[in-house]
């Protein structure tokens, strides 16, 4: 992204967090707004479609330390920037003597900095931070001097370039291989590894504009599309599992499905209340490190209507645990 767009979007504001946010705020604030702008979610709703685009956007430079520490620079730098091409009053700078005039002041007052058209001196920007010394293309203007003796250009890598694409939860588990179509027709082949995270960015090696020293990168953002029944939290896979009464109080063995298509075998022990997470080792997210676990959270499903027969039933077990209160100290716990 060009640092002039940089300057004029306030990626802080389209997720709604400070620009002292912490990584876990900033990803938590991105997972909310996707799953409510996502296109999945909004069918033929062009706005959320756009609102979508920019959180990911958002997202992908703020998500990321090194573009993040670059935008806040060139924001801090860009505030109050005026941009000209010179003239009266311009000064020797060229216009852009207001974002880096204090760049170039050696003393305290407000000296303007002149660039030399003879000799062999000329502007160095070689001690500039690497955020303002990509705006010159290098070490310096190209890595060479503005003088008499010419204009020598360092040969420069071509820019990388920005994609963004959608895969199946399924893909982001197993791993998959996308096909991104260019503009002229030629597609790219992108292979997503296995267990690849929502908003992780992939590096495709060569495909960027093209440069003198060879073309630059593609930079892939992943958008992973939510699952009916499975959500990912690092590498765990969480499911929730409905059970009837009778399996949580008296105990039971589950079949509950996995990511990798089958399932396995969960015993829920007797006495079992409603929320309770089971785990799983091993059946989560394999990745090149380690392998998460499946958490099973048991739900205990009260039924909407009852026969008869059933009804009787949950009469007569009243009765027999009658004298148990669940809510006997509800009371005073509660009080201040």
């Amino acid at each position: 992204m060009a640092s002039q767009d940089w300057i004029e979007k306030d990626f802080y504001q389209v997720l709604g967090v400070s620009k002292d946010a912490t990584d876990a705020d900033i990803k938590k604030a991105y997972r909310k707004l996707a799953r409510k702008y996502h296109p999945d979610q909004n069918p033929g709703d062009t706005a959320a479609e756009e609102r979508f685009k920019d959180i990911a956007e958002a997202n992908s430079v703020l998500s990321d330390p090194e573009e993040r520490r670059q935008y806040d620079a060139i924001r801090a730098m860009g505030s109050g920037a005026r941009f000209s091409a010179g003239g009266a009053g311009a000064g020797s700078a060229g216009g852009f003597e207001d974002i880096f005039g204090g760049l170039f002041n050696t003393g305290g007052g407000r000296t303007r900095t002149r660039y030399t058209t003879g000799g062999g001196g000329g502007f160095d920007a070689s001690d500039l931070p690497p955020e303002f010394r990509d705006l010159f293309g290098g070490g310096g203007f190209g890595g060479g001097t503005f003088g008499g003796g010419g204009y020598g250009q360092t040969p420069q890598k071509g820019a990388d370039r920005q994609a963004t694409t959608s895969i199946s939860f399924a893909g982001s588990i197993r791993g998959t291989t996308i096909g991104l179509r260019e503009g002229a027709g030629d597609v790219i082949e992108v292979r997503v590894p296995a267990g690849v995270r929502d908003g992780q960015k992939i590096r495709v090696r060569g495909k960027g504009h093209p440069g003198a020293a060879g073309a630059g990168d593609l930079i892939v953002t992943v958008q992973v599309k939510p699952h009916d029944l499975f959500t990912r939290d690092g590498d765990d896979i969480r499911i929730t599992v409905p059970v009837t009464f009778p399996e949580a109080a008296l105990g039971t063995s589950l079949q509950v499905p996995t990511t990798d298509g089958d399932t396995v075998t969960v015993r829920v022990p007797a006495g079992t209340p409603s929320g309770r997470t089971l785990r799983v080792k091993g059946r989560g997210v394999t990745t090149a490190k380690r392998s998460g676990d499946l958490l099973v959270k048991i739900e205990v499903a009260v039924p909407q209507k009852l026969s008869g027969a059933a009804e009787d039933a949950v009469r007569a077990f009243a009765e027999a645990t009658g004298d148990a209160d669940p809510r006997r100290d509800l009371v005073t716990r509660a009080r201040l």
